[in-house]
This record gives C-alpha cells, sequence and structure tokens, in this order.
C-alpha cells in the first residue's frame, strides 16, 4: 500500500509537489501528523520529516520550509510571505487561527492536517501561487474556498480559469450525517443534501466545495475529486467520526520548488 494519495492535474506540474498522506501501520501512531491531539511530539514530528524525505528527498529537503496552521474551523486566509518553517517541529509557532494557506514563494511547503474535513489544494501555474485550504461545514458555509481564491486574486494577479483545484479524500454524502443545526445553511445546495427523515440529513462536503470553486470561475476540467470517502476508506485516512473521536490526522501538501 502506497504511503500517499497523488492527483493526476498536479502529478504532471513541473516543480510542483503534493500529496496526501496515509495510515501506516507499524509508524507511530499509524502516521498520525498533529500535534495538537495529544501524542508525544517527537514521534510526530518524526513522522513529519518522514513524510517530507519521502515526498521530497534528501536533495530539496534542506532548502524547503513547511508551514503549518493551528486550524479553527474559521475563514481564515493567510498569506506566507516569508521564507521559514512554522508549526512544523512545535505548535507554538505555527498560523494562529486560520484554516487557508497562500504563498508564491518557492521552497515553502503548505499543508494542512484533517480527518473527515475537506482538505483543498490549488495552484495557478501561470502566477505561480499555491495554497492550502481546510473546509470544514463551518468553513464550507462561510466560504473559505472562494475566499482563498479572491486573496490570490487581488494580490496575486491570479485568474480563477487558470486555477487548478483538487479536493483531497473527506468524508462524503454517503456518511456524513448532520442535524437540522447544520442542514439549515446548506438548504441551496440541492444535490448536496438529502432528507433522510427524523430531521436527519446527508451532505456532501465535497460536492459543495466543488460547487463553490465553479461558481467562483474555476473551470470543470481543473477541478480533480478524489472521490474517496475517508469514512468508507478508514483503513487508509483517518476519519474522526468513523473512529469515533479518532486523534489521528492526515497531512496535504503542496508547494512549488526552485
Amino acid at each position: 500500500m502506497s504511503n500517499f494519495y497523488h492527483f493526476d492535474r498536479l502529478a504532471k506540474e513541473p516543480n510542483l509537489v503534493h500529496a496526501v498522506t496515509k495510515k501506516s501501520i507499524g509508524s507511530p501512531y499509524e502516521m498520525s501528523l498533529a500535534l495538537h491531539t495529544g501524542e508525544d511530539n517527537r514521534d510526530i514530528v518524526s513522522n513529519r520529516w518522514s513524510v517530507a524525505k519521502s515526498i521530497l528527498g534528501l536533495d530539496s529537503i534542506d532548502r524547503c520550509n513547511f508551514v503549518v496552521a493551528n486550524q479553527t474551523h474559521s475563514d481564515h486566509v493567510q498569506i506566507i510571505d516569508s521564507d521559514i518553517s512554522l508549526g512544523w517541529a512545535d505548535r507554538e509557532s505555527a498560523i494562529a487561527d486560520c484554516d487557508a494557506l497562500i504563498t508564491n514563494h518557492k521552497n515553502v511547503i503548505l499543508t494542512i492536517l484533517t480527518a473527515d474535513c475537506v482538505p483543498i489544494l490549488l495552484y495557478d501555474p501561470i502566477r505561480e501561487v499555491v495554497a492550502a485550504i481546510h473546509a470544514g461545514w463551518r468553513g464550507t458555509e462561510s466560504q473559505i474556498v472562494i475566499k482563498t481564491i479572491e486573496s490570490m486574486v487581488h494580490r496575486f494577479g491570479s485568474k480563477p480559469s487558470d486555477i487548478v483545484a483538487v479536493v483531497a479524500p473527506a468524508i462524503g454524502g454517503c456518511c456524513y450525517e448532520v442535524g437540522e443545526d447544520v442542514a439549515e445553511h446548506f438548504i441551496e445546495y440541492t444535490d448536496a443534501i438529502e432528507d433522510v427523515g427524523d430531521g436527519k440529513y446527508m451532505l456532501d462536503l465535497p460536492m459543495i466545495n466543488r460547487l463553490q470553486l465553479l461558481s467562483v470561475g474555476l473551470t470543470r476540467e481543473n477541478i480533480q475529486m478524489s472521490g474517496i470517502c475517508t469514512s468508507c476508506s478508514v483503513n487508509e485516512f483517518f476519519s474522526y467520526r468513523r473512529e469515533q473521536g479518532c486523534s489521528g490526522r492526515f497531512m496535504s501538501i503542496i508547494g512549488m520548488l526552485s
């Protein structure tokens, strides 16, 4: 079993690196990469470096900086304009209260941690800008993916039609049951929500984020969906719901190399 999931649409881009990590039986905490869930920090940081070496190789790893955010289900977008690692080896230096990262710097690797929420990676090959987004239901409701693209347009001159987006493994509409308190925020997305009775609904957050990407000008051919539900694929990906509150998190990663 491969330790990474890759997207064909991004894999063909020169000097771009990306990956979505998977569980690894036998590794500490099954290769969880989260520093905020109570595991031994030394093991988690060791896992992170193991992942980085596998993705980047020894020739590139020493010149790269890694950026992690303290995710809070917000709609806050942070542009990374310095060449420094943040939140990689310790939680204290992570970007505070943030759920989307953008950079045009080479050798800066952006990361997102999830275990059911929707990870989205963006790449503008014309302006050479990358972004990594964490969209739970609150972030999706506040349209964090649209706000991230708007930031790319305003700061770097990106055109939405140039941007490539990939939606990584997340809990799917097959497994994500919510109550009326959540469903009421998404009623207009009729194809992504199903009333199953007794005040319960099945909600397809990956689809809603895809619809939001289309609404802001991305083209259909530039959006690639993993089509993987983390709850259904719990042997490969952490699923907070399926594992009833697991502490493990997998990481979605993107960056440009010089």
